[in-house]
């Protein structure tokens, strides 16, 4: 059964850091392609940021300069190390895990991220 995990979301004023992980489990995690995705209220679930299963990032313009996705195939475990935080991050966010032109594509139940003063 494949399993992806969020944690580290909490409320953190402007400017704080968080850093958010995934942990998955049932899948062979050097195999996917992983991203983080966030959904605000009345709107669209969006990229965040992705990284390939070589390393290779890309960065949503929002998160350029302060978000930093990283993974340990080791630890089955991706991170997302956000800075700089605005009231305009706030939004639960999504763990993605996916193999490209295949059906191997899951989510986690995400965690919530809130900034506010």
């Amino acid at each position: 059964q494949v399993q992806l995990v969020e944690s580290g979301g909490g409320l953190v004023q402007p400017g704080g850091s968080l850093r958010l992980s995934c942990a998955a489990s049932g899948i062979i995690f050097r195999f996917y392609n992983m991203g983080w995705y966030r959904q605000a209220p009345g709107k669209e679930r969006e990229l965040v940021a992705r990284i390939t299963t070589t390393g290779s990032t890309n960065y949503a313009d929002s998160a350029k300069g302060r978000f930093t996705i990283s993974r340990t195939n080791a630890q089955n475990t991706m991170y997302l190390q956000m800075n700089v935080l605005k009231p305009d991050d706030t939004a639960v966010y999504y763990c993605n895990a996916a193999v490209p032109f295949s059906n191997a594509n899951y989510w986690g139940q995400g965690t919530q991220v809130t900034v506010s003063s």
